[in-house]
């Protein structure tokens, strides 16, 4: 799992939406190419479509704001003429129509974003490493140690299938690594894989 490109389709109003249920999916080694963000960047709709014709998933978030988008419909029609499967985010069901109308998506829980992150994290990886009902894709974050001094790269893998994940979130327990230098800890969210502390390491 390194260097797969997912495409989020969505509408301008959905944009801050968008950036929370993706901020820690942006941590694992993929390109997440969120619409707006790239337009805003100053590239154009040229090269979006580029980022689009080139992903491994496109996911297509279904709101209220979204529903007179030609965009959105256009970017589903064209993954799914290209092949890319085409993974519906709707915050109601009847958003889900069209060509998006029988897949398996996500539903958006405005209450409760960990879950709303955790089950699209499931489909992500369902989409990304179909390895079987048996198999466990390994999934990993890397990043620099944050201890002064020390930017050793840190991994946490993931291991644990995701029902065993959520099982860990209900019950409070973190995921957890450790710098191989500083020996510091980090912790991380086990529904969300998003970052919640570090202890210890060279101060």
């Amino acid at each position: 799992m390194t260097g797969e490109q997912i495409y989020v389709s969505h509408a301008p109003a959905d944009l801050e939406l968008v950036q929370e249920l993706f901020s820690t999916v942006k941590n694992f080694p993929f390109g997440v190419h969120i619409a707006l963000e790239e337009v805003e960047s100053g590239r154009s709709r040229k090269r979006l479509e580029g980022r689009l014709a080139n992903s491994d998933v496109v996911v297509a978030v279904l709101t209220e704001g979204s529903a007179d988008s030609r965009w959105i419909n256009q970017e589903i029609g064209y993954a799914l003429a290209k092949g890319i499967p085409v993974i519906p985010l709707y915050d109601h069901e009847r958003r889900r129509g069209g060509f998006v109308a029988d897949v398996d998506g996500v539903t958006i829980d405005r209450r409760n974003p960990s879950y709303t992150i955790f089950n699209l994290l499931s489909r992500l990886r369902s989409e990304l490493a179909p390895l079987g009902a048996l198999s466990v894709p390994n999934w990993y974050i890397r990043f620099p140690c944050t201890v002064p001094d020390c930017g050793h790269p840190v991994t946490l893998e993931i291991e644990r299938d995701q029902t065993k994940l959520w099982k860990r979130y209900e019950h409070g327990k973190l995921l957890s690594t450790s710098c191989g230098v500083c020996d510091s800890t980090y912790y991380f969210d086990a529904a969300t894989i998003g970052y919640v502390r570090r202890e210890g390491g060279l101060e």
